[in-house]
């Protein structure tokens, strides 16, 4: 019987004693490059380098397995990349940035399916390999399964394919864990038996799991389980790189799995939420997102000639943008409105909240598409002294990340999260399409308070009436 094309060529891309010293420089190289596109990708000065670094990395891989590898059925194989790049392109060129994280979600969601596929087709070729082979096939089938079913929900709930809002389905608690208890009972039997039939079971089971697991999340928390999703994935590909014997896929799935831990930690942090909270709530019937119908309590809203005024008399401007702004697409005219103020010798700066957006330095990105200077970016721990002495906080697209009601010990979907202090300036603008509450689902009381004027409109035509109405100030 002939054997699996891809696993012959996964099996011989293997490092091993065979393979030539300068190939596994190669690879020594390409371990490396990953963990500069890591360094690179931690701060926005250097995002871009880092990424082609990581780009340039795994090209370099691909044409160092070929190279040394020469695999048979290579047009097959060659096709298949061709169909992966194609695709790719286009997704990467027509995502919007307010679709990023669903992109993310998905790419992430392939990593994991690939690695349990690869670990099945490598079982049904070794066969018999020993209790530590099939431990770690076991492991990559589960957690690639979970890591895909779970992405591609978040990926549904993200775009509005899926209800947003938790999902508990009847009975949860027991659905849950019986579903979990299957899961590891058939891969306590993969393990011990090494049986294909029941690797492709415990897959299965996993997907079922991946489902239930991100059903129960909602608002806000969506972004966090992305992050937590691909630290499953990496160490998935990290499994994967021990069954079959390749010290790169060892390195880069770790490497994933590290950061996608340590990324998932500091988003629970910055949003005072805990990821055992954010995953288990549906256990216990709690909900990670509010209510989603307008408030109907008193505010204050003026026009664009008020709040010209407002901004052209200031002597300091903290903008605050936030999910809202990359909607409508505004980068550019809020750019052009921060000109316009400066120009007036009015300092001005944008206030940037870990999670604004939903990922981190999404705002980042968004804002370096206008070309907005990096200095002129300031981040919480920085900006939240400062905001005594503004005159006015301008919020655009913002709500949860300025909402006062986190600073109450409990009773919030947010308490304990950390925020923007935009209620300490001596005055508040918010614009706001209308009434909704933002993306956490709950009320903010700083829309009712009497030192903030809310100006009502899409973001992007708010804006540019701001701008006319400022020049002639």
């Amino acid at each position: 019987m002939a054997e699996n094309p891809l696993a012959v060529a996964l099996r011989s891309a293997q490092i091993g004693t065979g393979t030539p010293t300068w190939i596994q420089f190669g690879y020594l190289v390409v371990a490396v490059c990953f963990i500069l596109a890591l360094k690179g990708l931690a701060s926005p000065r250097t995002a871009r380098t880092g990424n082609l670094v990581g780009a340039s990395g795994a090209v370099l891989a691909v044409v160092l397995t070929f190279v040394s590898v020469r695999p048979d059925h290579l047009l097959p194989i060659l096709a298949a990349i061709l169909v992966g790049v194609a695709v790719g392109v286009v997704a990467a060129r027509r995502v919007v940035m307010t679709a990023m994280p669903q992109l993310v979600a998905l790419f992430n969601g392939v990593g994991g399916a690939a690695a349990g596929l690869v670990a099945l087709l490598e079982l049904g070729e070794v066969g018999d390999a020993g209790v530590p082979a099939h431990l770690a096939t076991a492991f990559t089938v589960l957690v690639g399964a979970v890591s895909f079913a779970g992405s591609v929900l978040t990926f549904g709930k993200l775009q509005d394919l899926v209800p947003a809002r938790p999902i508990v389905v009847p009975r949860f608690r027991w659905v849950y864990g019986g579903a979990l208890l299957l899961t590891l009972a058939a891969a306590v039997l993969a393990v011990v038996t090494g049986s294909v039939i029941l690797a492709v079971v415990l897959a299965v089971l996993a997907l079922v799991l991946g489902v239930l697991l991100v059903l129960p999340v909602g608002g806000a928390d969506v972004p966090i389980v992305i992050s937590l999703l691909n630290a499953f994935t990496g160490l998935s590909v990290a499994a994967s790189g021990y069954l079959l014997g390749n010290a790169l896929l060892l390195v880069a799935g770790t490497l994933v799995g590290a950061a996608g831990s340590l990324l998932t930690r500091l988003m629970a942090q910055a949003m005072g939420r805990r990821v055992t909270t954010i995953l288990f709530g549906g256990l216990s019937g709690t909900s990670t997102q509010g209510v989603t119908a307008e408030s109907t309590l008193p505010v204050k809203s003026a026009g664009a000639a008020d709040i010209a005024v407002m901004l052209g008399y200031a002597r300091r401007v903290v903008v605050i943008p936030g999910y809202g702004l990359a909607v409508a697409q505004a980068q550019h005219v809020l750019r052009e409105l921060v000109d316009t103020l400066t120009a007036r010798d009015i300092e001005v700066v944008y206030a940037i909240h870990p999670v604004a957006g939903r990922m981190p330095g999404h705002m980042n990105v968004l804002l370096a598409e206008a070309d907005v200077p990096y200095e002129q970016l300031v981040e919480m721990a920085d900006a939240n002294p400062e905001f005594p002495a503004t005159d006015v906080a301008l919020v655009v697209g913002a709500n949860d990340v300025v909402n006062p009601s986190a600073r109450r010990p409990y009773g919030s979907p947010i308490s304990g999260m950390p925020i923007l202090n935009a209620d300490e300036a001596k005055a508040v603008v918010f614009l706001k399409r209308s009434m909704r509450p933002g993306f956490a689902g709950i009320e903010n009381p700083l829309l009712h308070n009497p030192k903030t004027t809310l100006f009502f409109g899409d973001a992007k035509e708010s804006l540019t009436r701001l701008v006319a109405a400022l020049r002639s100030v």
